[in-house]
């Protein structure tokens, strides 16, 4: 991180870009990088965290998973607390899937609070922007993981008990939508 620069979610804005360049939301129009964007966006004012480490990871959140980009690469230009957050947010692809998921959601729980934060924050912007019914359940069984994950934690951080009550309320509202 950049000493002259206390607010590292500056700099995580340009390279979260600069990272993402070229690829696409799952509609094929939508750049990449708006998720991030949102993700950050969600934290900050849906969440309430002024967490500057925090809203810098959430913009990195994807980068060592669909990038070129390293946790050394992370560590070294943001420091060990946004690294440490955006590990907790990586799935180690080489895993088998069925090994993936619950070592993820392991890597989650033994993590950090940010990491949790902004898992709560990613599937609640993955399930605003879902378009299709038919992907509605998948997702929110993957919110439900990320709520059950925040609270086995015991986090009784404000931004994360925020967090949870705004997606458990989504998951409402969007299966209201499909009565």
């Amino acid at each position: 991180m950049s000493a002259m620069n206390p607010y590292p979610w500056q700099e995580a804005a340009s390279y979260s870009a600069q990272m993402h360049a070229g690829q696409f939301r799952n509609d094929r129009r939508t750049p990449y990088c708006a998720h991030p964007f949102r993700v950050a966006m969600t934290l900050r004012d849906l969440f309430g965290c002024e967490d500057h480490d925090a809203i810098a990871a959430a913009l990195l959140h994807d980068i060592i998973e669909d990038t070129e980009a390293d946790y050394d690469d992370v560590l070294e230009r943001f420091g060990a607390v946004v690294a440490d957050a955006v590990a907790d947010m990586t799935k180690d692809m080489r895993l088998r899937e069925d090994l993936r998921e619950p070592a993820y959601d392991k890597g989650l729980l033994e993590g950090g609070w940010r990491g949790r934060l902004i898992k709560l924050a990613d599937v609640h912007d993955n399930l605003c922007d879902l378009s299709s019914s038919d992907k509605l359940g998948s997702m929110i069984e993957k919110c439900q993981r990320a709520i059950g994950i925040a609270k086995a934690a015991g986090d009784d951080h404000p931004a994360i008990l925020c967090g949870i009550e705004h997606v458990e309320q989504l998951i409402a509202n969007r299966t209201r939508e499909t009565i």
